[in-house]
This record gives structure tokens, C-alpha cells and sequence, in this order.
């Protein structure tokens, strides 16, 4: 199959009367133009935002450890004075829940927010184009310096564009990993070349796909890749806020000079420029109504206003509306007003409820944890006294970030007795300590069966800490 340079080819004759059919557009390299506006002044507080959170939490400390630090080894997620064990897993799903819903309601009410402002593939594709302006120059320096052949000045220019590209996906992909490992020992292994196998494959790949998805796909991520773009859709009704083109005002487009009466020409506010197109990131042309390609940026928003403040029109030509307020003239009154409709209300009833039960079950997580195990090779045995025997396992988990001291007693059934190879049971910060543990009754105590016992453990030190554990007590 074959295309040209610009794009699909639908039908192409070759010599012998033999026609190729292209199904695939040949990307067109997409230059986006620097443009200044509230929007993109918007935008670019929330690339520095997030990034010096992604960038910097990592190295923050907490408690003589990394606030954030997601210890699969170990098998505990800090966050800050929070420690989160596989006994918690349904907060974490809670939290995945909360986000979807999240994402869910501030579609329904504003169109796609996420991927224009706040995705990983805006955000560093944004900082990867910075770097290619820095380097390269503005839109029509880049388009000329890629039509140019290959001679010294664009073989240094590409040379210092791909290496500062390299070396900020390189410290993300480190950043990345020190989410897992403790950063400053990744550091200390990356400077003696020491990382174990799992952490150089994570550094590397996401380095790579950093480097790839931002500085050569770009939009070919959200046009194709991005499973968000396609479902859309679904979330969208006509009183969703989106980015949208006033043509009953603009058209029919045309160039003016700025000193005539377009309107008496028969002339819409729109000149034609195009410059909105030029400032999109992913090409297309807002004025052909709402695509899915849209990441809702709002890069043509501040281009538009900033030609219609240069000709002296009203701004909001391009502008955040709805598709009622496009067709019925609704001013933001109007707007505001649907803006409580049946699906977005549903979405916050549930988002609320379920962002309550994470408060609550973050709320009421305990700080001390017993699991008892009655050891199954063993089920009973007669000892010496006429005493009958169960073997347990006791599992002690500090929750929290202060070494305990814990004491361990048993009750249920007549002369219940247990015997513990250690007491106060010490346990350290935010540590487990498993032992085992025997539990005698008198052998004519109770009848013969499986009998209800409960293991109480509680802290020397602080009586709120004190759990009640219930297991069973074989007499055969």
C-alpha cells in the first residue's frame, strides 16, 4: 500500500492499469504554534503544578522514611502518616472507584478537562514542545528546519533537542521507580550501576515510552491510542461544556482588512486566518464543529480571542459553551442553570457516597492488627496435667510509626491457659511479628467438639490499642 505525504489515497493508479487502495493515513507532522491566553496560562500552572508534586514528593521525608513510598516488597504503600498493608486493599479500590466516577461527572460537565489539562501525555508533551521551541524555534522555524536537508547547523540543533529529550525522560523514569524503591538509595544504586533487574527494566521502559509517547506520537496517542476519546461520547449530552465555534456569528469566514464593515459585505466575524488550527496540538480544525480529536485544551480559544481583540470584534468566537447554548443564545446564567441535570446529580450522589466511605474507612483503619491461625498439622494433643493442646500461629501487626509493646491473653472455656514465648511483645514501627502460641483446657473442662476462644492483645502503653481476635479451640 502507499500514500502521499499529506495524507490518505484512496485510489492510485500504477503503471499497467493496476489500482492501490491506501486504508491508512501517513501522519502529517503536526507543528503547534506558541500562543499565549488565560487558558494557556491556565494550562501551564498545572503542567509546574504537577510536576513538582511528581517530581519532588519523592524526596520529601517522613518519620526517618519517604512520605510516599510504595514498598511492594514489603507490602506496604506510605502515604505520608498513613500506612496502607494488603489487609487495605479495598481502600485502594476505593480510591480507583473515586477516580472513575470522578472523571465520569467532570465529563458530563465540562468535556474532556482531564486530557486538555492535566493528563500525562499533555502534560509532557508540553514540556517536550517546550524544549523543541527552545532549541528549534517558533512554528515556521521548526517547518522550515524539517524541509531543510540534513547540514550542520540542523544536525546540532536535532542533536541537542534529542539529548535534552533523553535526559528529562531519563530522570522521569527515575522518578517513577523511586516511587517503589526508596529514592535515595536508587540513587546511590544508579550511580554505582548496582539496580537490581527489575527496577533497570522499569527505569528504562518508562523512560523509553516517555520519550516515545511524548516526543514523536503525541497526538497519535490521543487520536488512536487513547481508549478516552472513543467513549466520550457516551459521557457528552447537549448541556456539556465544550469547546465550540459560534458559526452562526463567524460565518460565512472570510479576509478583511480591519478598517472595513465586514458586515456590510456580507462577512461573519471569522477572518480565515487559521490560526486555530495552527495552535492545535492535535490538528484539527474546531470550526467543523466538535471531533473526538479534541483533547479540549483550549489553545484555539486564546488564539481566536487574541485575533478578535487585533480586529476590534467581540471575543468568545471560539469559546467554552454548550450545544443548547450555541442553538438557543443562552448567555452563563443559563448555563449554570442546567448545569444540575439527572445524570450529573446521580454522579455526585454516588462519587459523595463512596468518597465518605474512604473517609470513613481511612478514618476508623485500626493501628493494631491480630490474625491468629490455629496450626492445622496439629489439630489437638493431650499434654502432661490431663490439659488438652492447640497450637496457634499469632500474627501482631503495628500499624503504626512508633514501636509497641503488646500483651497477649486467651479466654472462652474453664482454665483456659496460654503459654507465649515472649511477653510484652515487641513489635516496631510499622512491622509485623508472627510466633506461635499453645492454648491448654483441662481435658474434662467442656465437652468434646470445636469451641469458641478469643485471643486478647492490647498495649502496655496505650489502652486504646487493644484488639479482640475470635478462633476455635478443638477438644477431640
Amino acid at each position: 500500500m502507499s500514500a502521499n505525504q499529506h495524507g490518505p489515497s484512496p485510489q492510485q493508479t500504477q503503471p499497467g492499469g493496476e489500482e492501490e487502495i491506501s486504508l491508512y493515513e501517513v501522519r502529517k507532522k503536526i507543528h503547534p504554534r506558541t500562543i499565549s491566553g488565560r487558558f494557556t496560562t491556565w494550562r501551564w500552572l498545572v503542567v509546574w503544578l504537577t510536576q513538582i508534586v511528581f517530581y519532588g514528593l519523592c524526596w520529601v521525608p517522613w518519620n526517618d522514611r519517604q512520605a510516599v513510598l510504595l514498598d511492594i516488597a514489603e507490602r506496604k504503600f506510605y502515604f505520608f502518616g498513613l500506612v496502607l498493608w494488603p489487609q487495605d486493599v479495598f481502600l485502594l479500590a476505593i480510591l480507583l472507584i473515586i477516580s472513575a466516577y470522578a472523571l465520569f461527572l467532570f465529563t458530563a460537565i465540562a468535556g474532556r478537562l482531564w486530557c486538555g489539562y492535566s493528563c500525562p501525555q499533555t502534560v509532557y508533551t508540553e514540556m517536550f514542545l517546550w524544549i523543541e521551541r527552545l532549541v528549534e524555534g517558533d512554528r515556521p522555524a521548526r517547518i522550515k528546519l524539517d524541509a531543510a536537508p540534513m547540514n550542520a547547523q540542523k544536525f546540532a540543533r536535532r542533536t541537542l533537542k534529542y539529548a535534552l529529550w533523553v535526559s528529562l525522560s531519563l530522570w522521569t523514569g527515575f522518578t517513577f521507580v523511586g516511587y517503589f524503591t526508596p529514592i535515595k538509595t536508587l540513587w546511590a544504586e544508579l550511580m554505582n550501576f548496582s539496580l537490581g533487574p527489575w527496577e533497570w527494566f522499569w527505569f528504562l521502559f518508562y523512560s523509553a515510552f516517555t520519550y516515545l509517547l511524548a516526543g514523536h506520537l503525541r497526538e497519535q496517542v490521543c487520536k488512536y491510542m487513547c481508549p478516552y476519546a472513543r467513549f466520550q461520547g457516551v459521557m457528552f449530552d447537549p448541556d456539556t461544556l465544550v469547546i465550540t465555534y459560534d458559526s452562526e456569528r463567524g460565518e460565512p469566514r472570510g479576509a478583511r482588512k480591519k478598517e472595513i464593515d465586514h458586515r456590510a459585505k456580507g462577512l461573519g466575524d471569522c477572518v480565515d486566518c487559521g490560526i486555530c488550527v495552527q495552535v492545535c496540538p492535535t490538528g484539527i480544525d474546531i470550526r467543523n464543529g466538535l471531533q473526538y480529536e479534541c483533547i479540549g485544551c483550549a489553545a484555539c480559544i486564546d488564539a481566536c480571542d487574541e485575533v478578535m481583540s487585533k480586529m476590534g470584534y467581540p471575543l468568545g468566537l471560539v469559546r467554552y459553551s454548550t450545544e443548547n447554548a450555541i442553538n438557543q443564545h443562552w448567555g452563563w446564567r443559563e448555563i449554570v442553570r442546567h448545569v444540575a441535570r439527572p445524570r450529573v446529580v446521580l454522579y455526585s450522589v454516588i462519587l459523595g457516597a463512596i468518597v465518605t466511605a474512604f473517609v470513613w474507612g481511612v478514618a476508623t483503619k485500626p493501628d493494631l492488627r491480630v490474625d491468629v491461625i490455629r496450626d492445622r498439622a496439629t489439630l489437638a494433643r493431650e499434654v502432661e496435667g490431663g490439659m488438652i493442646e492447640n497450637v496457634y500461629r499469632l500474627h501482631v501487626m503495628n500499624v503504626t510509626e512508633r514501636p509497641q509493646s503488646y500483651v497477649a491473653s486467651v479466654e472462652g472455656l474453664p482454665g483456659i491457659e496460654l503459654l507465649i514465648e515472649t511477653s510484652p511483645i515487641d513489635v516496631g514501627p510499622a512491622a509485623t511479628r508472627a510466633f506461635s502460641v499453645l492454648v491448654r483446657v483441662p481435658v474434662d473442662a467442656v465437652a468434646k467438639g470445636s469451641h469458641t476462644i478469643h485471643f486478647n492483645v492490647r498495649s502496655t502503653t496505650d489502652s486504646s490499642l487493644s484488639v479482640r481476635e475470635k478462633a476455635s479451640f478443638l477438644m477431640p
